[in-house]
């Protein structure tokens, strides 16, 4: 791929992009995780183990005892403590993939390009009241990494355009998957009133660059986000994409995932359809009458590894290896989940990375 500035717009990265650092939020929400917070933290020093080995880790802590505590810990687990840099911004909850904005390319005077954050307005999923301090944390990132910042508008909104990360994912060059019951929902937990498929679609065109975007239908059973696209299907090349799939036709996930894998053998990228690689479910988890988003999709490509969510599960290995084969250069590593997910998100929902600073320097 060619510069952003060649190219003549803004460009969101492939997450398999090389990154400058992967940024996270040490969890303080209790009530995310009833009486699990302390394992949470181990398997955030998990997390940050695996992934300072090929990036520096952006942690983000509500304060300065939370830092002390978590940094002990981590340098008990053999992390390089220069590999983490460590910031105290307050926040509501821990998924900085939805509310910590979209690092991308820019087009500069020069013929270059430079990383620019984009500051999606959050409103907690249009679900919980929790969300203002969230809704600052790009603002707060961009000042602290000396970084631009633009707040997407559209026509027809009176505030800026709401957007998650979890919602989108993409191959970098112009293609991206979403779902229409996240972002096309008018009833249930509505994002952006009134601006409907057309002024979305546009949006996403001005502010990361996506030409043409794959509609999926639904999320899977037990995600609270309404439909987020980083637990049905991700682009793990420019058009290969992997997408999870339900055997079970009594299962609530089995039509909604037969529909979008229909959908994305369907599509078309750059005039050529996609290589659909199908990913098992996982059995369903349960917590109480509440059934978990336990889902292997939600796995993170990282610079040396991708980290995989894994439950106990005898479909945990068949996932682990058909991840391997698309990554040969990476490590691929099991995340024990079954903890995490209760807070309903897993290991994608809990990163974000930042691109390094050339859009050419990639990592195959």
């Amino acid at each position: 791929m060619g510069s952003a500035r060649a190219l003549g717009r803004r460009v969101m990265p492939a997450e398999w992009s090389a990154h400058r650092a992967t940024w996270l939020a040490w969890p303080h929400h209790a009530s995310d995780w009833p009486g699990k917070l302390s394992s949470i933290h181990w398997v955030y020093v998990e997390l940050v183990r695996h992934l300072s080995v090929g990036e520096r880790v952006a942690m983000v802590f509500q304060t300065p005892a939370d830092e002390r505590r978590a940094m002990s810990r981590l340098i008990r687990s053999g992390v390089d403590a220069a590999r983490v840099e460590c910031y105290q911004f307050p926040t509501d909850r821990s998924w900085v993939r939805d509310s910590g904005g979209t690092f991308i390319h820019a087009p500069t005077q020069d013929a270059a390009s430079e990383v620019t954050l984009i500051d999606w307005r959050f409103n907690g999923w249009a679900k919980y009241d929790n969300w203002c301090l969230d809704d600052r944390l790009p603002g707060r990132i961009a000042t602290t990494r000396r970084l631009p910042r633009v707040v997407p508008r559209a026509q027809g909104l009176t505030r800026p355009v709401v957007l998650e990360g979890g919602a989108i994912d993409v191959n970098g060059r112009g293609a991206a998957l979403a779902t229409e019951q996240c972002l096309l929902d008018d009833t249930i937990q509505v994002r952006n009133p009134r601006l409907g498929r057309p002024g979305l679609e546009r949006a996403l065109r001005d502010y990361l660059g996506i030409t043409t975007l794959i509609w999926l239908g639904q999320g899977i059973a037990g995600d609270d986000t309404h439909g987020h696209v980083d637990d049905v299907a991700r682009f793990v090349g420019p058009r290969t994409v992997v997408a999870a799939v339900e055997t079970d036709p009594s299962d609530a996930n089995h039509d909604a995932l037969a529909d979008n894998l229909q959908r994305l053998r369907a599509a078309r990228v750059e005039g050529e359809p996609l290589t659909v690689v199908s990913l098992p479910m996982p059995r369903p988890l349960w917590h109480g009458a509440q059934r978990l988003p336990a889902s292997y999709l939600n796995f993170y490509i990282a610079n040396a590894v991708v980290l995989v969510p894994t439950f106990n599960d005898p479909a945990d290995r068949v996932a682990l290896a058909l991840l391997a084969d698309l990554f040969p250069s990476r490590t691929v590593i099991g995340i024990h989940a079954v903890d995490l997910v209760l807070g309903l998100g897993t290991v994608h929902c809990s990163t974000l990375q930042e691109p390094a600073a050339t859009l050419d320097q990639t990592l195959a």
